[in-house]
């Protein structure tokens, strides 16, 4: 069996994280090579394939890879022993219209999938509990990163200054053109747009650091925050990128899990 090509992040030796790139999988056209996301159109054969080369890798059932059908909405879902054990199909419907997953299980993946969308995982290393986020630039201007964080702390008991965030690969200021609409969508939710914007032909629009400000602001340290240069719209061959390759192309998957 193929064994897929992933970005390993580092959280200590108690996590895996990662994001998934394009290569080594079984889909083809603009889904090639490795995706596993059932809602962009790819051949259903292809994912489960995928599927089972990440479980292979990770060394868990199928039914340990958690993955909720976003909606570019700041909603976030607990992952529990009570949703586990739910039906397949029942499961996938108590995961509709979620853009970010929290858990304090051990050997359960969670994780969002991106296309110049914004992954940010997040782990607390006192309280044992992780979070997978998916922000686009809706989420992003809804606050998501900060909703995520007060959710765990609610869940969970986390204090910020004990967390760790990856921000993985997505869509970079220089890419990320937007209409005045956008713009006006963060300056009018009180973003510092000296920051995170730049005004070219159009509109710019940082997303990595819009979400590591948010971090911050939260009270994450400084240090305690990394950021992945990948910009999926300049490396689309490696990291897929809806934007360079239409919305009917493959995703990538950013996950994590305790060990």
């Amino acid at each position: 069996m193929t064994i897929p090509q992933l970005e390993l992040y580092d959280f200590g030796d108690k996590v895996t994280a990662f994001s998934t790139t394009r290569h080594r999988g079984y889909s083809t056209g603009n889904y090639a090579a490795f995706n596993i996301n059932r809602y962009c159109g790819d051949a259903e054969e292809a994912i489960q394939k995928n599927r089972e080369a990440l479980c292979l890798t990770l060394g868990i059932r199928d039914d340990h890879l958690i993955m909720p059908h976003q909606v570019h909405e700041a909603r976030v879902v607990k992952i529990d022993e009570a949703l586990l054990a739910l039906y397949a199909t029942e499961r996938q419907d108590a995961l509709e219209g979620y853009d970010a997953l929290m858990t304090d299980l051990k050997g359960v993946c969670i994780g969002v999938s991106t296309a110049d969308c914004i992954p940010i995982l997040l782990y607390d290393r006192e309280k044992h509990a992780v979070c997978a986020i998916h922000a686009g630039w809706r989420g992003t201007v809804a606050r998501i990163a900060e909703k995520a964080i007060t959710e765990m702390r609610s869940a969970y008991g986390t204090q910020p200054q004990q967390l760790i965030a990856q921000i993985g690969p997505g869509i970079h200021l220089d890419s990320f053109e937007v209409g005045d609409e956008v713009y006006d969508a963060f300056a009018r939710e009180g973003f510092d747009m000296s920051a995170i914007s730049l005004k070219k032909e159009k509109w710019h629009i940082d997303l990595p650091e819009c979400n590591r400000q948010q971090l911050l602001a939260s009270g994450l340290e400084p240090q305690h925050i990394k950021v992945s240069p990948v910009c999926t719209f300049q490396q689309s061959a490696n990291y897929f990128s809806a934007r360079r390759l239409s919305i009917n192309s493959g995703r990538i998957f950013t996950g994590i899990m305790m060990k």
